[in-house]
């Protein structure tokens, strides 16, 4: 005894109805834009902070290296006052020589953070987690991620934002080459 046509075509409409949701739910959930902008800055100004004195170009005064730094929220939640903040984050040390725009150092990590708003109305960073480096590392992501939202730190975050910012910081043109220090 075998399905109709019509069976099939329901059964058929129905794995495809399943599969679309289990790819849609499986995605990492959107993040919350306002909430994003509000939280970035102080995000931002810690890894700088964290960054600065740590790369060869600040060891070579002539190249007046500096640190920009980018997060990107991959997953942003509150609850009870505190914001959790799953972000991966890309820091450049970028310096200039003979007006040429030179890379001296650079680290993409991802981060979990804890961020609690202050009575002024700014953030403030309360608890950071970064995974360990070696066997540990991919274990660590898929506990503090999930394995969708792991899936996509694996892209690497382009540095055009970050080259432009240096560019505009040394005056240079926004065509300038960057080369290695």
């Amino acid at each position: 005894m075998g399905m109709s046509t019509g069976g099939w075509v329901v059964g058929g409409g129905a794995l495809v109805v399943l599969v679309a949701t289990g790819v849609w739910a499986s995605r990492p959930a959107a993040v919350d834009a306002d909430l994003w902008s509000q939280v970035r800055p102080a995000i931002e100004a810690r890894l700088m902070s964290e960054a600065h004195g740590t790369g060869y170009g600040e060891t070579e005064p002539q190249l007046r290296a500096r640190w920009f730094c980018h997060a990107d929220a991959i997953d942003l939640a509150e609850h009870a006052g505190l914001i959790r903040a799953g972000v991966t984050t890309l820091c450049v040390e970028y310096g200039i020589r003979s007006g040429t725009l030179v890379e001296c150092a650079g680290a993409e990590t991802p981060q979990l953070l804890g961020l609690r708003r202050q009575p002024d109305g700014d953030y403030r960073i309360v608890s950071q987690e970064t995974p360990p480096d070696g066997a540990l590392h991919s274990d660590w992501l898929t506990t503090h991620f999930g394995p969708t939202t792991t899936a996509a730190l694996k892209t690497t975050t382009p540095s055009t934002t970050l080259e432009q910012a240096a560019r505009t910081h040394f005056a240079l043109p926004a065509d300038s080459p960057v080369t290695d220090c």
